[in-house]
C-alpha cells in the first residue's frame, strides 16, 4: 500500500501492539520515528528494525505532556523534514471499580490514553495542514463500549472516538484523514502476563477463538495510513475477532 517514503510517528512503539505497528508501517517502506518513555526501549527497536533493513530513527518522550508531544514532532521534522502519518498508541489500563478508583487512577489513565492523543494532534496537524495531506490513526479500544471495572479505561477509549470523528470533519477540506483503530485483545507482554486460565477464559469471549497480534493491529494501520484509505476518515475500524459484536 501507498506508504514508500512517508514518514511516520507511532508513539507507544517500544514494545506490544506499537512496535507491531511501526514494524508493518516500516516493512512496507515507511520511515518511522519510534517513541518511548523509556530511552533503552526505543534504542532496542531502532537497533532491531536496522538489522532488518528498516529504516527508523527513535525519541523517547512522554506525550501526555505537551512538551514531549512537541519534542517527538521536532525530532520527526529534524530527520526527516516532515510528518505524513501518526499512529497515536500510547496507552495504559488501571482497572477498578468505581467506587473505589482513586483520583489518581482516573487522572493518569485519562492523561495517558486521551491527553496524549489530544496534545500529538494538536501539535502534528499545522504541519499536515501546510501539506494539505496527512494520515492520523487514533488507537482506541473495543472497551470503549463499556465493560465493568474499567470506567477510567473505557471513558477515555471513548473520548478519544469522538476526538476523532471531530477531528475528521476538521481537517477534511486539508486532506488529512483522521481514523480510531479499535482492538479488543492482543497478544502483548501484558497479556502474557496474565494467569494461563485467565487468559483462556478471554480467548473464550473472542468468536475468532484467537486473540490478535501486534500485526493484525499494524495491518489495519497500514490500510488507514495509506493513499488506499483517502476516502475514509472519520471512522472505527474494530479489529477483534467479532468480540466487538456482543455485550460481553
Amino acid at each position: 500500500m501507498g506508504v514508500t517514503d512517508r514518514v511516520a510517528i507511532v508513539t507507544g512503539s517500544g514494545q506490544g501492539i506499537g512496535k507491531g505497528i511501526a514494524r508493518v508501517l516500516a516493512t512496507a517502506g515507511a520511515k518511522v520515528v519510534l517513541n518511548d518513555l523509556i530511552t533503552e526501549k526505543v534504542d532496542a527497536v531502532v537497533s532491531g528494525f536496522a538489522t532488518d533493513g528498516l529504516e527508523a530513527t527513535g525519541h523517547a518522550a512522554n506525550v501526555a505532556t505537551a512538551e514531549g508531544a512537541e519534542s517527538l514532532v521536532a525530532a520527526a521534522l529534524d530527520a526527516y523534514g516532515r510528518v505524513d502519518i501518526i499512529v497515536n498508541n500510547v496507552g495504559i489500563a488501571r482497572d477498578g471499580w468505581l467506587a473505589k478508583m482513586s483520583d489518581e487512577d482516573w487522572d493518569v489513565v485519562i492523561d495517558v490514553n486521551l491527553r496524549s492523543q489530544f496534545l500529538c494532534c494538536r501539535t502534528v496537524v499545522p504541519h499536515m495542514m501546510e501539506q494539505e495531506s496527512g494520515r492520523i490513526v487514533n488507537i482506541t479500544s473495543r472497551a470503549w463500549l463499556g465493560g465493568a471495572g474499567q470506567t477510567n479505561y473505557a471513558a477515555s477509549k471513548g473520548a478519544v472516538v469522538s476526538l476523532t470523528r471531530s477531528l475528521a470533519l476538521e481537517m477534511a477540506r486539508y486532506g488529512v484523514t483522521a481514523n480510531c483503530i479499535a482492538p479488543a485483545l492482543v497478544d502483548t507482554p501484558l497479556f502474557r502476563g496474565l494467569k494461563d486460565e485467565v487468559q483462556e477464559r478471554l480467548i473464550k469471549t473472542i468468536p475468532a477463538r484467537r486473540i490478535g497480534t501486534p500485526e493484525d493491529i499494524g495491518n489495519a494501520a497500514l490500510f488507514l495510513a495509506s493513499d488506499e484509505s483517502s476516502y475514509v476518515t472519520g471512522q472505527t475500524l474494530y479489529v477483534c475477532g467479532g468480540r466487538s459484536l456482543g455485550a460481553g
